[in-house]
């Protein structure tokens, strides 16, 4: 993926297709960003998929305009078929679609030698083609979860139209990350990396056990704000079931300290989180070097592992143009800068290029245990972004036991491999209720959980009555301080799948 403003010249490669993606700016803005206009030189199917299109048509007659009604959310997409290339992109596609919209701008009218091959109610150029040449714009999102056959769709384009190969395999693509590894480490180079448990940094450990055995050392931070019993069960996985070399570091007290006061700011407590990570870890480097220096692991710790996903990078890093930063993850940006910088380490990201569903691929591709590759993520800053206002032991504790509940409920149904992701989070407001025949005011759980596969967007689960019913009567009777419980149904977009 490169940016939409990336020089054609520029690249020591032709491509055999271009995709031009979404993204927040409207083409007539001044400051909008446009392609190089070379790409239409180039003789190679394009599809731009909604701010694409708008870009294709602004290159053809800048016929696009500020909608009068946005839309937003799922929309029904007919098909229209002309016996002509252009029906390769909806191949074996029913005529009536389900798809995910999310724009404000549309076109005004249809660009010179183009058709209309699908229309929405607030969209009547929803898809378009051009009569002779591969060119095809589409208003909606075929990439997202929400667009249940968009896959469907970008294969014809890629595959059907582009004839790109598929050649690609995870054997492969471990064999040479293997590989990769071990020529940038060489044969006495020490790798040092954050694990937490999830399917991520577990996947990353161990290919760089496998990579250079014990010359990988994984340290573990408790932060404080961990899941129940997560530091004793992780510890007891890496070491005894994957033979990885762990340290445990208990900086708890730390953490939580220095989260007083952070009340309403998400990103403040993502950033003091993240800088206090890398202070446990450069302080963690130089302990790890100083007992290695009289044994045969002796050596300098050069290179330092993250499990850096693509949604990742995505999310949290913005050109110019393509993109809007959604938020900061504590691993991407100022952890590998400052890790480089100041102890001199460079970075190691074998899982940057992958998506979830991939790394739990690789993760059994490396023999990981099932209930490892399919476990639910964590974020990094743990349940410190699932308590929404301050940060303390007394409200880290209740947001940890309603989340243990809630899981163990979720697992006892067997839903929880068809769920994504599931946790309790709890709310910064008190609620009444009626507890022991008498009146309390306290605190208010809220339950989420999705499905998605790329985590870029995410539904609801939906569970019946009887299950939240029995979840939302356990957290109150077995949960001090809680006397409400909620369910979330707010999907990604417009939500994010952490609560801050």
């Amino acid at each position: 993926m490169l940016p939409c403003t990336q020089k054609l010249q520029d690249l020591s490669w032709k491509p055999k297709g271009i995709i031009l993606s979404g993204g927040p700016y409207s083409v007539y803005d001044d400051d909008a960003p446009h392609v190089d206009p070379a790409i239409f030189e180039l003789g190679v199917p394009i599809l731009g998929i909604c701010y694409g299109l708008q870009e294709i048509a602004w290159h053809n007659g800048k016929n696009v305009v500020a909608g009068t009604e946005r839309e937003y959310g799922h929309s029904e997409l007919k098909a229209k078929r002309f016996d002509g290339h252009v029906d390769m992109l909806f191949k074996d596609l029913e005529d009536d679609l389900k798809v995910w919209m999310s724009h404000g701008d549309k076109l005004g009218a249809l660009p010179p030698s183009f058709h209309i091959i699908a229309t929405t109610k607030n969209a009547p150029f929803a898809g378009i083609a051009h009569e002779t040449k591969p060119l095809y714009g589409i208003q909606f999102h075929p990439e997202v979860t929400h667009t249940p056959r968009g896959i469907k769709l970008l294969e014809n384009f890629a595959v059907g139209i582009c004839k790109a190969k598929q050649d690609w395999t995870m054997d492969k693509f471990v064999d040479k990350e293997l590989a990769r590894i071990r020529a940038l480490v060489g044969e006495k180079g020490q790798v040092l990396g954050a694990v937490s448990g999830g399917v991520d940094s577990t996947v990353a450990a161990k290919l760089m056990h496998e990579a250079i055995g014990d010359r990988f050392h994984a340290v573990l931070v408790d932060n404080g704000c961990m899941r129940l019993n997560e530091c004793e069960q992780v510890k007891k996985t890496l070491t005894e079931h994957l033979g990885i070399n762990l340290t445990v570091v208990d900086a708890s007290d730390l953490f939580l300290d220095g989260l007083k006061g952070i009340t309403d700011n998400p990103e403040a407590k993502r950033k003091f989180i993240g800088g206090t990570f890398i202070d446990v870890f450069e302080a963690e480097a130089l302990k790890i070097e100083e007992a290695a220096a009289n044994s045969p692991k002796a050596g300098k710790i050069e290179f330092f592992l993250q499990g850096t996903l693509y949604p990742d990078v995505i999310e949290s890093i913005s050109f110019k143009g393509p993109s809007a930063t959604i938020k900061t993850h504590h691993n991407v940006g100022g952890l590998p800068e400052r890790m480089m910088n100041g102890q001199g380490l460079k970075l190691i990201e074998p899982l940057r290029e992958l998506f979830k569903d991939e790394v739990r691929e690789m993760g059994r591709k490396l023999g990981i245990p099932h209930d490892l590759i399919m476990r639910h993520p964590f974020p990094g800053p743990g349940i410190a972004i699932r308590v929404l206002g301050e940060v303390t032991r007394e409200q880290v504790a209740i947001a940890r036991k309603a989340d243990y509940i809630f899981i163990e409920e979720i697992k006892a149904a067997g839903l929880y491999d068809q769920i994504s992701q599931a946790f309790a989070a709890l709310l910064p407001v008190k609620a009444v209720g009626v507890m022991g025949d008498k009146r309390v005011h306290q605190q208010v759980i809220s339950l989420r959980a999705v499905q998605t596969t790329d985590f870029m967007t995410a539904n609801i689960f939906r569970f019946d009555w009887d299950f939240l019913e029995r979840v939302s009567t356990r957290i109150v009777n077995e949960v001090d301080g809680v006397c409400r419980v909620e369910y979330d149904l707010t999907s990604k977009p417009p939500g994010t799948i952490e609560m801050e």
